[in-house]
């Protein structure tokens, strides 16, 4: 239960970790494009009529006679999006992926980050709007806790490209997931990416994923489409089955590498604890 009293100190242990580690912050670098008054020296612009005249640069006039204020970087307020796999493939190892939910959203919301979390499979489907704050950490939970799997296709490319059209400050994008996208993935990776979001993935498989014990003449059906196909498997099968997986994971993580884009592959035999807390130690959400 998310909601457990003994899982929410589990969590807080998380957030001591991050503000030790990261300073508090999920994404280490929240720069915006933007310009303006700030910490971090950026640029210079021509002083205008009503600009405030203690960011003239004085030293610059006193060499050229030219009145010019200083920009700065201004640290954005990003929202910390969460997409979280509701497909029936995530049958087995759903509660887990909640609970790696629950991890960053308990950090991001202590951290007063702002958090929003969709569920992704035929549709984009919000579980929480977007929200700030301690207060807001046990609806997140409630509302996590409640979230359960279906719908009749994984549909990743459209989800990617549905978030993409609502969403386009630049902001941090964790997918939760299996990855096990009958479309693939690369188009919605790209699609996240279109308006320069930070993206991490964090890739959730179980044995029955990658590993093959049928044997015999047997039907299967597909958890997803119920399509069922009658076939027979023997230990070439099985094996050229397992291959296959392995073949389709290195492919997300090549992609991942091109784009920049930050993995962490795990099993729910890993606490999802301690996968977080590797996250943290490597400096956070980032590739």
């Amino acid at each position: 239960m998310l909601t457990d009293p003994n899982f929410i100190r589990r969590l807080d242990s998380l957030y001591l970790l991050a503000r030790k580690v990261l300073s508090g912050s999920l994404q280490a670098d929240r720069k915006s494009m933007k310009k303006g008054t700030g910490i971090t020296f950026a640029d210079y612009a021509e002083y205008y009529m009503g600009a405030d005249y203690r960011s003239i640069d004085w030293r610059v006039f006193a060499k050229f006679e030219n009145l010019v204020i200083k920009l700065f970087e201004v640290e954005e307020d990003a929202t910390i999006y969460i997409l979280l796999d509701q497909s029936q493939s995530m049958t087995g190892k759903f509660d887990y992926a909640k609970q790696l939910a629950a991890g960053l959203g308990y950090i991001a919301l202590n951290c007063l980050d702002r958090l929003a979390v969709y569920g992704i499979s035929e549709n984009l489907t919000p579980l929480l709007t977007p929200c700030r704050g301690r207060g807001s950490v046990m609806p997140f939970l409630k509302g996590l806790q409640d979230a359960q799997t279906g719908g009749s296709d994984s549909q990743f490319n459209t989800c990617s490209r549905l978030f993409q059209a609502r969403h386009q400050r630049r902001s941090v994008v964790i997918v939760i997931s299996d990855f096990l996208f009958p479309t693939g993935f690369d188009d919605g990776l790209s699609y996240l990416q279109w308006h320069k979001h930070d993206v991490y993935c964090l890739q959730v498989q179980n044995e029955a994923d990658t590993r093959c014990e049928l044997k015999g003449d047997i039907e299967l059906e597909c958890v997803e489409t119920s399509q069922r196909r009658r076939v027979t498997i023997t230990p070439r099968e099985a094996k050229l089955y397992e291959q296959a997986v392995a073949n389709w994971n290195q492919q997300l993580a090549r992609s991942c590498a091109k784009r920049g884009i930050g993995l962490a592959s795990t099993t729910p035999e890993i606490s999802f604890d301690r996968v977080i807390q590797d996250i943290l130690r490597r400096g956070g959400l980032v590739a």
